[in-house]
């Protein structure tokens, strides 16, 4: 009896703790977890920068990483939501080749304009999106399946309707879009837009909670995030205006970044796949077409795909029958390491851009060492094995 009003008498006090909590400001925290990638890249750029005396983060080489990741990047967004969905796409280095290489035949060839030939190839990785996902979606045949066929057979027509050659020279336009860079006053005038944006973005997420009745966190906090925010990306455009300028490679990263995050989160299509990934079941009895988002989820991987091809093509010049070969693990690799979880219902496009980000920093920094290339698949395959296995071991701990 003692105890019980003890108890009675102490659970006002610590509602009341609750409600004072709740209604007031949170103290500046800092949330290790999330920051963990960033965290990553940083522990790696400062090993390479030791490492090659300082070369890594040169402005040359950061021009250079950056375009190096834009067309893992861009697989990686598009896998982010086909992962997320429960699936897996194999294909998507080959659509990669086989559309880079559609583009460079009609221009070389066929003397196609550079516009003419984008649209084409856009369209022939939404085709090859559809085809794929038609056979998931409304035939129930395995994605790996699908796609591991896939992988074989646009591989295949490549190298067929290319005779086994190399396609080049491509146009001086078509070259541009993955060698050309922003003017200098551009790329600032972006970097300001952006943080303006992101502060105007934080005060009205802030004033619609407090509407709401939700928590805040404390101005420190989020001001104080979103200042260092700017500042690193100030910081990237002047060192990148050190070199040549922003890439146009990266600037279409970021483009597609926003508006699929946008469509990933601020969407019901993009809580339609996250439910789908996470319960197939219980999305099917809340009334989700899970078939029509399946076939969508393919169609946007594949429009994705031919956008990397695009870039690719342009970048090299030209196009090759090994073009995008094993990108398809690259991207897996990258949304992975990102916290893109393999069993479906979760993940996020940011996190993938900065798995591939972390993989092309790998890649970069090894190179700069002259280390031999069997040692960077070695290190990329421990990686994976190590990201796989921690989203395993946390997904048991919360269960």
């Amino acid at each position: 009896m003692c105890n019980g009003r003890k108890m009675r008498m102490k659970s006002p006090i610590s509602i009341a703790t609750l409600e004072s909590q709740t209604k007031g400001k949170i103290r500046w925290k800092f949330d290790f977890r999330s920051y963990t990638l960033i965290i990553a890249l940083v522990f790696i750029a400062v090993i390479f920068s030791v490492l090659t005396d300082g070369e890594f983060v040169s402005s040359r080489n950061l021009s250079n990483l950056f375009m190096q990741m834009s067309v893992i990047s861009i697989l990686a967004i598009g896998m982010t939501l086909v992962i997320i969905a429960g699936h897996i796409d194999l294909s998507v280095g080959s659509v990669v080749g086989l559309t880079g290489g559609i583009a460079a035949i009609l221009q070389v060839w066929y003397g196609w304009g550079t516009v003419s030939v984008i649209v084409v190839a856009i369209v022939a990785g939404v085709l090859i999106g559809l085809w794929q996902g038609w056979w998931v979606a409304y035939r129930g045949v395995p994605a790996f399946i699908v796609t591991l066929g896939g992988m074989l057979v646009f591989r295949g027509i490549l190298i067929g309707i290319s005779n086994g050659e190399t396609v080049a020279p491509l146009d001086n336009s078509f070259e541009a879009i993955g060698n050309s860079y922003l003017p200098y006053v551009i790329g600032y005038i972006l970097a300001a837009v952006s943080i303006i944006l992101l502060f105007l973005s934080l005060g009205r997420n802030r004033k619609k909670r407090k509407q709401l009745g939700l928590t805040l966190n404390s101005k420190i906090n989020d001001y104080g995030k979103t200042a260092v925010y700017s500042l690193c990306i100030f910081v990237l455009v002047y060192m990148l205006n050190r070199y040549y300028g922003v890439p146009i490679p990266m600037l279409i990263v970021v483009l597609l970044a926003l508006v699929f995050v946008f469509i990933a989160v601020k969407t019901p299509f993009g809580r339609y796949i996250y439910a789908i990934g996470g319960n197939i079941e219980a999305a099917a009895l809340s009334g989700i077409n899970i078939k029509r988002v399946v076939l969508a989820v393919f169609i946007l991987m594949g429009a994705l795909s031919a956008v990397a091809g695009i870039i690719l093509t342009s970048r090299l010049n030209a196009a090759t029958v090994s073009a995008g070969e094993m990108y398809e693990l690259d991207a897996i690799a990258a949304c992975v390491i990102g916290g893109t979880s393999l069993m479906g219902g979760r993940g996020n496009i940011v996190g993938a851009i900065i798995g591939a980000l972390i993989m092309a920093s790998i890649d970069n920094g090894m190179s700069m060492m002259n280390i031999e290339t069997f040692w960077q698949y070695i290190v990329k395959g421990l990686i994976l094995i190590v990201a796989v296995w921690t989203d395993i071991s946390s997904k048991s701990k919360a269960s």
